[in-house]
């Protein structure tokens, strides 16, 4: 079918209403569900079509049909935007107050009407007094011409205009042509247009009456002259002169309100030659001259005519039938039809194409004078009248037009099937042409076809699960949902019974209902109709305790039990009720269009009652919309509404933000003896948002404060608690301030009202504004009196190169004699740009040639500008990037994006260059230094001060062993740092010499643009690592880093691929009590980070407990052998106020390091132990890996060592690469801790100290030699290694079930995705774990790959693990081997190092790979994938069969080849593909590995042997040979 085809009326409606709209209001049944306009708007935008009335794409906004949806009007109407509204009809009569003030408006409604297949037209009808005028399409065509045609005269009358129709009927029509866009510019008129655009409006009331009425301007002497009956208010006439000629014309949208003594002014003196104006209502007359004008143009240009009222049949008809319904064409077709004697065969129909107004004087003229009867056929289903209300309009109109009248009879026109027209027909004529004709009869079925999966049936979101499934945990077969979506309600509609009043109605009649079973009870207890004595007892005792949930629902089972025994008639009446026996937890459940003023009513109605009700109200706004809803779509803020009552438990809770909180929000509403409103947020655009997104918007929203996490019980204090309990963490210390910033602002919108809408939004930005100015003023004057030129060099930077290059090209400066200022580019005021004398932008390059996030929005101000004049300014710049970061040749264009196109935007705006754009590149020998070097002396020479003698010589940069060197043995400034309250952070020294101490500095990235936005530092808190020596711990080890994690971090914990725990979310005030809290567990911290031996990891092998419990032993002693000296740890976190300290842990005495010495290691060191034939543990990846060796006794003998493997890698810096371990060979048990010291040492003599990037011993072993690193070990050893024992891996993942060990112990492997322990509504994973370790008596080992095994179980105690196991899910290892295999680390968004999402998205790509795994019979294969956000591989994906390395932000560098037993490295095989490229590549790949591998192949090894990856055989090969060569730049 051609494209230009219309085939539907909503495809008809959507090409109009885009080309003669600056905006459309998509009305939608949800987000995620389009109506039958949405899909042909948004296709229109996405082909990037300019609209006829839009100066560009039209603004489309998607709106839920329960939302309010016309609110969303008033905004963009009043500001001179032309808008109009795609609909269904059930919007319409809860829209009836918003109708009466827009119906003075040029705004544009197309209504479909509802239900499909069978519509009320009473949807319309009860509607008919708003204003509006009414324009009705019978076909295809019609809806399109008069679609155009409702948009030309609203525009010409400046009133509203409802264009409606039925969709399903239409939708039998054959296709039509589309209107050609010339069309709608002719019919519409773009003068009238234009001047509209240009008016905006002061008025701001939504309901009230303002006075606006739709006017036109007309001659004086024309202004008292009433040419029809106005459809709105007439306001006073307004006069001006008016030059003789002048033509009357519309004024769309006046909206002056003059009192009645302003009319006397109206007049004109006829003596002079100038006639006076005047501004006139719009009449119907006005109305109906108008359509003509626009249906005569239409007729012009396409030859098909329209009229108000349309006659169909013979020139003399005796009877006519008048059809207000859904196809009068059925009715014509079986008229024409008709053989020659049929009663209906001179017949004639009418129709309204013009419905309101009513225009009775043109449709006398319309019907023939030989009509003696008119039937009138209403598709009015919701009659509240005897006489329908076409009918009466006809009554008046013949009565109006005097004479003989024809005789009118009305119809109730039901629903009909096609075959049963011509029934219809007979009987409705038989009936007409009687003597006494019957009123009212009902022609066709009372009831349409049952709604289809066309029609949009009221759904719960998905998304909005996770509140509900928490209410069923809570509440199980307690919880009574009132208004439960898809409940049976006898004659109530879904929308109705879904709504609060309903509900509560409901409620109060349950409630009622238990009252007076209650009442039967105790009667019944008193009675001695039973047959035995016991339930007279139980029934008393539940009596009494009927009001008491717990009480009353455990005494229920034994009542219950007491009269199923009895058998008596009283016992059979008790239990026909028995379900009344337990105290329900009740709810209503409703959404945010519960807030807006047309839905609040019932929300109002409960609290008022205070009634003992509870309801959960989910709020879905996404907190970065909030700032582009207009005013007009205000809602109530339902917490603070219902805390005004003060009779009502509130609470604002957030799933994905606090899931505790929402815990304890929920039991203490339900336990609230009064109304309880629980507050939910959970944002999302549209209903299948990913669980990521909502993430994110919840994390911005909680943060800063637009959604604060509270609860409010107005009896706290009775019990001796608060009332009011804010939970929001990071807001608690703002909401001093808030409160006086929000009480400040409160007075001034009090005072200036016009500021309202805007003045909390622009809060933040002003606040930003300001500290920009001070921190520029500040500096300004530090360089007030010196001498020289001004330099100001303005800087962006992710990693701190452009940063760190910039203020040092500030030294130099001063050095030679300029006044040099250095701030971040979005530091600066970007006003003061045109006055600057010498400009230097200094920035490197994020993503996808982007620029770094210190330098977005300055970037964007300047590319935006359209009034910076750097006609005066001199300008440099420096860009920082890599030339083959984005090695194919189409990405090339993002080397050095960001400082090419500032350097291009400066030139354009008139800036001066000094220089041409500098270009560093990592590539060259020194990096970007190299270009850096060639550049700056052209700078100078420019600014002419390249020749100053005598420069200081300038003092090398601090590097990491500086800091150490300086750090008094690990101390620095930490302790200072954490009594710093002014700032989240620590110093950028002490931030490195924390990680010795077990923890690192991060800020949320997800909050980071909007923190900055609102003048906020990023949002800085702490992780935290255990170490925990071959990753075993206790029960009560568990339950205390569950506590922590929960009261001091950020309510989950992460399992390492280190086998230790990792805390998240820690801030600067908790990390103390944090540290102090692990080492009471008998646990610490130092040295799991820093250039420090750190955990050492261990196999778990739940097989075998005696042959673990020796390794383990080993694993401990290399760890405590290693183990730094100092004594800083136990000074800085172990000391109580008081300055004791609290030491548990641990036995630091000394104040020096016999094994590091000052200065450390150059870089981390790791080391693992692996026990054949399970390489769980990755020991090819570590600096050391150590392989067991069995004895013949079957208990450890010793081990085979590897030295030398590594993972971290520096993308397209091929002088980095991943390596495996090198065989140096055997050693005893006994002698293997030594043996890791030796080596050790001389990493520590012999690493690369200047070049962190080189500084492991991967690289020291390379330039070495194996055989001299060897024997320089054995040297100061004084001993040898043997010949390497013989061993076998055959898998490094873990096996997940239940195993039984040689001591007839149990072993239960947990599958725990990426390591994450969190609680989430789908699955209460750390509340299940948590009640296991409570009741658990042996120990839990946690893996390298990120599980956890409950080790150690007893026969006497595995049934009630196994039950525990089942109740919280944690049983569940039902997976595809592709997710069992797989492993991500954090990267977003805490990591500071990560360039995309890992553990977050990781879940997701499976998901979206299973279904080929599946369908190719892979579902039980092993194929280990991993991801890592970053090059640094802490999840080690070098060794994975496939892996994904994040690049930036969505795209990853792809690698296959990796060896199944973690012994091979992998290689690359495509750069910097998105998910989309990332499936292309792997579906097929995967159905080839099934068709094609060999019995026991693997799938890294049939990459190889397949052609489609070359092996790598050592990490110095790592980068040869790849799959996609990089290609050179032209």
């Amino acid at each position: 079918m051609a494209a230009n085809q219309i085939t539907s009326a909503g495809q008809a409606v959507a090409k109009i209403a885009y080309l003669a709209s600056d905006v459309i209001i998509s009305v939608q049944p949800s987000l995620a569900t389009d109506s039958e306009f949405s899909s042909h708007l948004r296709s229109s935008a996405a082909s990037n079509t300019t609209g006829v009335v839009a100066k560009g794409i039209p603004e489309i906004i998607p709106v839920k049909h329960n939302a309010d949806p016309l609110l969303s009007v008033f905004h963009p109407i009043r500001r001179g935007k032309l808008v109009s509204v795609t609909t269904t009809s059930s919007i319409l009569l809860k829209s009836i107050p918003h109708l009466y003030k827009l119906a003075q408006y040029p705004v544009v409604l197309h209504v479909a009407l509802s239900p499909s297949e069978y519509p009320d037209y009473s949807d319309i009808t009860a509607i008919r007094q708003c204003g509006f005028t009414f324009l009705q399409s019978e076909d295809i065509q019609e809806v399109q011409d008069l679609a155009l045609s409702a948009h030309a005269l609203a525009i010409k009358s400046g009133k509203g205009v409802i264009h409606f129709f039925d969709s399903a009927n239409i939708a039998r029509d054959n296709p039509i042509p589309f209107g050609s866009k010339e069309l709608v510019q002719n019919i519409l008129d773009l003068e009238a247009v234009r001047s509209f655009q240009r008016t905006i409006s002061e008025e701001t009331s939504l309901y009230a009456n303002d006075g606006r009425t739709a006017t036109m301007t007309v001659a004086g002497s024309q202004a008292g002259i009433v040419s029809g009956e106005a459809t709105g208010r007439v306001s006073p006439a307004e006069t001006k002169a008016l030059p003789p000629g002048t033509q009357d014309t519309s004024s769309v949208g006046s909206s002056r309100r003059e009192s009645s003594l302003d009319s006397g002014a109206a007049s004109a003196s006829s003596a002079t030659s100038v006639e006076s104006v005047a501004s006139k209502s719009i009449t119907s007359d006005d109305i109906y001259i108008f359509i003509n004008q626009i249906w005569a143009n239409i007729r012009d240009a396409t030859g098909r005519s329209y009229e108000a009222f349309h006659y169909s049949g013979p020139q003399a008809p005796e009877a006519a039938l008048f059809i207000f319904g859904s196809d009068p064409a059925q009715f014509s077709q079986e008229i024409e039809a008709a053989p020659a004697g049929d009663r209906f065969l001179k017949a004639g129909i009418v129709t309204a194409k013009l419905y309101r107004p009513w225009l009775g004087s043109q449709l006398a003229g319309v019907i023939p004078r030989s009509v003696k009867k008119i039937a009138v056929l209403e598709q009015v289903r919701r009659k509240t009248t005897k006489w329908g209300p076409l009918l009466l309009d006809l009554l008046m109109s013949l009565k109006a037009a005097g004479g003989a009248s024809p005789a009118v009879v009305g119809y109730q026109l039901g629903y009909l099937e096609p075959a049963t027209v011509k029934q219809a027909l007979r009987g409705v004529m038989q009936n007409l042409l009687s003597d006494a004709p019957i009123q009212n009869l009902q022609i066709g079925l009372p009831e349409g076809p049952k709604i289809t999966a066309g029609d949009h049936k009221l759904m719960q979101p998905d998304v909005e699960n996770a509140y509900m499934k928490v209410l069923r945990q809570l509440f199980g077969d307690r919880l009574y949902i009132a208004n439960q979506l898809g409940a049976s309600n006898a004659g109530v509609s879904a929308e109705i019974a879904s709504s609060p009043e309903y509900g509560f109605g409901s409620l109060l009649a349950r409630s009622e209902h238990r009252k007076r079973f209650v009442d039967e009870v105790q009667a019944a207890a008193k009675s001695t109709d039973f047959i035995t004595n016991n339930p007279q007892t139980w029934l008393s005792k539940w009596a009494l305790a009927a009001g008491d949930a717990s009480k009353a629902n455990s005494l229920a089972e034994h009542v219950i039990a007491r009269l199923s025994t009895d058998g008596s008639p009283a016992a059979s009446k008790l239990l026909s009720n028995k379900a009344l026996f337990y105290k329900e937890a009740q709810w209503l459940i409703g959404s945010d269009a519960w807030a807006y003023d047309l839905g609040n009513s019932g929300v109002h109605h409960v609290i008022a009652s205070g009634a003992n009700v509870n309801m959960l109200i989910i709020d879905s706004q996404p907190y970065s919309e909030r700032s582009t809803s207009d005013a007009s779509r205000r809602k109530k803020d339902i917490g603070l509404y219902a805390m005004n009552f003060g009779n009502a438990y509130v609470a604002s809770v957030a799933v994905y933000s606090s899931y505790t909180q929402v815990l304890e929000a929920m039991i203490e509403a339900e336990q609230f003896d009064g109304p309880a409103v629980v507050v939910a947020y959970l944002p999302y655009d549209s209903e299948n948002d990913s669980p990521l997104n909502i993430l994110q918007e919840t994390k911005k929203a909680v943060d800063i404060g637009y959604w604060p996490l509270y609860r409010w019980d107005p009896r706290g204090e009775e019990k001796g608690e608060e009332n009011f309990k804010l939970d929001s963490e990071r807001i608690k210390k703002e909401l001093e301030e808030f409160l006086k910033r929000d009480n400040y602002l409160s007075q001034v919108m009090k005072r200036h009202p016009e500021f309202s809408p805007s003045l909390s939004e622009s809060y933040g930005s002003e606040v930003r504004q300001l500290q920009k100015r001070k921190a520029k003023d500040a500096y300004s004057k530090l360089l007030e009196g010196l001498l020289g030129a001004p330099l100001t060099i303005l800087f962006a930077s992710d990693n701190g190169n452009a940063e760190n290059m910039a203020k040092r090209m500030g030294n130099r400066g001063k050095a030679r004699g300029l006044k040099t200022m250095v701030m971040a580019m979005d530091d600066y005021p970007l006003e003061d740009l045109s006055g600057e004398e010498n400009v230097v932008c200094i920035t490197s390059t994020a993503g996808q040639g982007e620029f770094p996030q210190n330098g977005h929005a300055f970037w964007e101000g300047v590319k935006n500008s359209t009034d910076i004049d750097l006609a005066t300014v001199n300008f440099a710049v420096f860009a920082l990037g890599d030339s083959h970061y984005w090695p194919r040749k189409e990405d090339k264009i993002y080397y050095n994006k960001p400082g090419k196109d500032l350097h291009a935007r400066l030139l354009a705006l008139g800036g001066n260059a000094m220089t041409d754009c500098g270009l560093g590149d990592d590539q060259d020998p020194d990096a970007y230094q190299t270009g850096y070097a060639e550049w700056e002396p052209k700078l100078w020479q420019a600014l002419g001060v390249d020749k100053v003698e005598g420069l200081p010589e300038e003092p090398p940069p601090l590097t990491n062993e500086d800091i150490k060197i300086e750090s008094n043995f690990l101390r620095g400034t930490i302790a200072e740092g954490l009594e710093d309250t002014s700032t989240g952070a620590i110093s950028a020294s002490d931030q490195q010499l924390t990680k010795f101490h077990g923890t690192y500095m991060q800020d949320d990235r997800d909050l980071r643009d909007e923190r900055k936005a609102q003048g906020l530092e990023p949002a800085y808190s702490f992780m935290i690592r255990c170490r925990l020596p071959g990753g075993v711990a206790t029960p009560e080890q568990w339950l205390r880093m569950d506590e922590i994690s929960t009261n001091l971090g950020n309510e989950t914990m992460k399992l390492t691929t280190r086998q230790t725990f990792q805390f998240h979310g820690v801030v600067k005030g908790k990390l103390r009590p944090a540290m102090q809290a692990i080492n009471k567990a008998l646990m610490t911290t130092i040295a799991a980070c820093g250039d420090v031996n750190r955990n050492v990891m261990c196999s778990s092998l739940p097989q075998h407990s005696q042959y673990h419990a020796d390794v383990h032993a080993v694993s401990q002693k290399i760890s405590d052998h290693l183990l730094p000296s100092t004594t800083a740890y136990h000074e800085i976190w172990l000391k109580e106020d008081d300055g004791k300290k609290t030491q548990v842990a641990g036995d630091a005495v000394v104040d020096h390091e016999p094994l590091y010495g000052p200065t450390y290691l150059p870089r981390k060191f790791k080391i693992t132990i692996g026990i054949p034939p399970h390489n769980d543990t990755d020991v090819y990846a570590h600096d050391i890996g150590l392989i067991a060796i069995k004895g013949a006794d079957d208990r450890l003998e010793g081990f085979n060592v590897l030295a030398g493997g590594g993972m971290g890698v520096t993308h397209n810096n091929k002088k980095t690469y991943p390596r495996t371990g090198s065989m140096l060979g055997y050693v005893p048990k006994e002698k293997v801790h030594f043996a890791c010291e030796k080596i050790m040492l001389v990493q520590r003599d012999h690493g690369d100290r200047k070049n962190r990037k080189h500084a492991r011993l991967k690289y020291t072993i390379d330039d070495m030699g194996e055989d001299v690193f060897k024997g320089k070990v054995e040297d100061i050893w004084a001993e040898k290694f043997q010949d390497p024992r013989p061993f076998k891996f055959e898998s490094n993942i873990d096996t997940f079930g239940w195993q039984k060990d040689e001591n007839g112990l149990h072993h239960f492997t947990l599958f725990i995705e990426n390591g994450r322990i969190e609680d989430t509504a789908d699955f209460p994973m750390k509340t299940g774990l948590r009640e296991i370790a409570k009741v658990h008596t042996g120990e839990f080992r946690l893996t390298g790959n990120q599980h956890l095994i409950l080790s150690n179980v007893s026969d006497a105690d595995l049934p009630r693990m196994k039950e525990m196991l089942k109740k919280y899910k944690l049983d569940n290892t039902n997976f595809s081997g592709l997710r069992l295999s797989s492993s991500a680390c954090v990267a977003f968004p805490t990591c500071g190092l990560a360039m995309a999402e890992s553990e977050r998205y990781l879940p997701e790509l499976i998901t979206k790979l299973e279904g080929v795994i599946e369908e190719n019979g892979m579902r039980q294969d092993s194929i280990v994938m991993r991801m890592t956000g970053c090059p640094n591989g802490c999840a080690r994906p070098w060794l994975a069969e496939v892996a994904f390395v994040g690049k930036a932000f969505g795209a990853y560098n792809m690698y296959l080849g990796g060896g199944y037993h973690g012994q091979r490295l992998n290689k690359l095989y495509r750069s910097s593909i998105k998910e989309e490229e990332i499936l292309e590549i792997m579906k097929p790949l995967l159905k080839r590995y099934s068709l094609e591998r060999k019995d026991g192949e693997r799938f890294g090894d049939f990459c190889i042997r397949a052609g489609v990856i070359k092996e790598t055989t050592m990490g110095k090969t790592f980068h040869e040979d790849t799959a996609e060569l990089e290609s050179e730049e032209e």
